[in-house]
């Protein structure tokens, strides 16, 4: 099983080749530039691996939440490259990216979303498999939804800068945060080639973007009450 993976969803571009368990990867930090470096950054995987992308038996794509414009261009990489072959795409939330890397079994992932709010989501790992425990939404770190036990892992950008008010909301429920991780390539790859060999993958038409918010910006009455 070969899938290769797109991830730009935050100022990181991450490229990875999932093949047979072995993953090859490159991460950069690119800012607003990944137009300019994701089509190079896949060429130099596959020739690293030393596989044409006519041997490839899917594509996977971080599909968001995230920014607005890195999560488009990954979905139409991913789109263009898949009609050109062919193959199958699996969109892969940023979330459940999170979850995969973060090598824990209960994970609650929050990614910061700008204007006061997070995405959140929690994932426990069933008989290998990742299931939600709060589907991904939308909200105030404030307002982030309950979870059941302890032993919950935190993870993502939304606990470096609301961790005060996540921790006081799941105070005695959490074995521990990082706040550094991002959503990377080889997470994506993994869960993407495990949805493809199930034949869960979609026609390139049909990979779309999960956005979770329609407004990008607050206007300027709104930022003046906050």
């Amino acid at each position: 099983m070969r899938v290769l993976a797109l991830e730009t969803s935050t100022e990181y571009c991450s490229v990875a080749l999932w093949q047979d368990g072995r993953s090859y990867e490159l991460n950069e930090l690119v800012g607003q530039k990944h137009s300019e470096r994701l089509i190079s950054m896949v060429d130099e995987v596959l020739k690293d691996a030393g596989i044409k992308i006519q041997q490839l038996d899917g594509i996977a794509f971080g599909k968001g939440p995230g920014s607005f414009t890195g999560v488009r261009i990954a979905c139409g990489a991913a789109q263009g490259l898949a009609f050109g072959t062919d193959l199958p795409v699996a969109g892969i939330c940023t979330l459940e990216a999170l979850a995969e890397a973060s090598g824990k079994t209960r994970v609650i992932a929050v990614l910061d979303a700008r204007m006061g709010e997070i995405y959140h989501a929690a994932y426990e790992k069933l008989n290998g498999f990742w299931a939600e425990a709060c589907s991904p939404c939308l909200c105030k770190p404030e307002d982030a939804p309950p979870v059941a036990g302890n032993e919950w892992f935190g993870i993502g950008s939304g606990f470096a800068m609301h961790g005060m008010t996540l921790e006081q909301g799941y105070a005695g429920q959490l074995s521990g945060m990082d706040g550094s991780a991002v959503p990377q390539a080889a997470a994506i790859a993994a869960l993407g080639a495990a949805r493809i060999a199930a034949g869960l993958g979609v026609d390139a038409a049909q990979a779309l973007p999960l956005y979770l918010r329609d407004k990008v910006a607050l206007k300027t009455s709104e930022r003046a009450k906050r």
